[in-house]
């Protein structure tokens, strides 16, 4: 029986997993760490999403004879030197420190992918250059150029994104650079070039496809670190700017009360240690899920 043509440009259906052997999506609901990260992680989220909705008191409103009041009722995790309820303030802030922590993670993997994906496609001179670039970024201290920066041009949330999304790259186009160097030889690659496909469309439509998992896992690791690099900047006055809560800037006010007042700055380091902590273990989780090492 004659065999059907192979029809260029369709990518063909991913083979079922045999009989006892499991697929990415099921080693990662059985691992119990990423579970728990993914649950943590969505809490989170929904909590930024409903944002001031579910704040007890506004977060900016002083209560004079409430003055760094303990946890307790009505004031669940205490107040702050000027008697604004933490709670209030912790939940509102979660929008914002998760926000740039998920807008920054957005502009670091375009720029990764993007020169990713250049120099292992076209290699040559152009990935010699794109990797030179890359290894210069990786070569400067990111935190000091970043504070730096905004020393310099001035904090502002908008500024903090795109500082902290430009430096963050250069893992992601290391990762993104060795899958389209083992792609671009296959035998799809070639029918497409065969056909007269321009380089653009091989590379979006058949290429990038087939790393999406790294991206996913490269990008959830992002996350964390971007919501620990905006924490440590807001935390020297260098990122989100008050009336404007952050976990950075919150925990910074209660830096001069610790020995008095210990939950102003505990209870905002506590979230951004559980949304790290949540984001780093899913981005595990995935990584072990789609390790080829593990297909068996």
């Amino acid at each position: 029986m004659a065999s059907r043509p192979l029809e260029v440009g369709r990518r063909a259906s991913p083979p079922r997993p045999a009989a006892g052997r499991r697929g990415p999506w099921q080693r990662f609901v059985r691992n119990p760490r990423a579970i728990a990260g993914a649950a943590i992680m969505a809490s989170f989220l929904l909590v930024a999403l409903a944002g001031p909705r579910l704040a007890p008191f506004p977060p900016a409103a002083p209560h004079v004879l409430a003055i760094l009041h303990p946890p307790g009722r009505p004031f669940w995790l205490g107040t702050d030197n000027l008697g604004r309820d933490i709670l209030s303030r912790v939940i509102v802030a979660s929008r914002v420190s998760l926000a740039i922590g998920v807008l920054s993670m957005l502009v670091s993997i375009v720029a990764g992918v993007l020169v990713g994906a250049l120099a292992g496609y076209f290699g040559g001179a152009a990935d010699s250059v794109l990797m030179r670039v890359t290894d210069v970024v990786l070569a400067i201290p990111v935190f000091f150029l970043t504070v730096a920066f905004l020393a310099l041009f001035g904090p502002g949330v908008g500024r903090l994104i795109w500082i902290i999304g430009l430096t963050a790259w250069p893992p992601t186009a290391r990762l993104v650079r060795v899958e389209i160097m083992a792609l671009r030889a296959r035998d799809f690659v070639t029918a497409a070039r065969a056909t007269g496909a321009p380089n653009s469309r091989i590379i979006v439509r058949h290429l990038l496809p087939n790393v999406v998992p790294v991206i996913v896992i490269s990008a959830t690791l992002r996350v964390g670190l971007a919501i620990l690099t905006e924490a440590g900047l807001s935390f020297l006055g260098l990122g989100v700017q008050p009336p404007q809560p952050s976990w950075g800037n919150i925990i910074a006010d209660g830096r001069e009360y610790l020995g008095v007042a210990w939950w102003v700055s505990f209870f905002p380091g506590l979230c951004v240690f559980l949304a790290v902590m949540a984001f780093n273990l899913v981005g595990d989780g995935l990584r072990d899920a789609f390790d080829p090492r593990l297909q068996i």
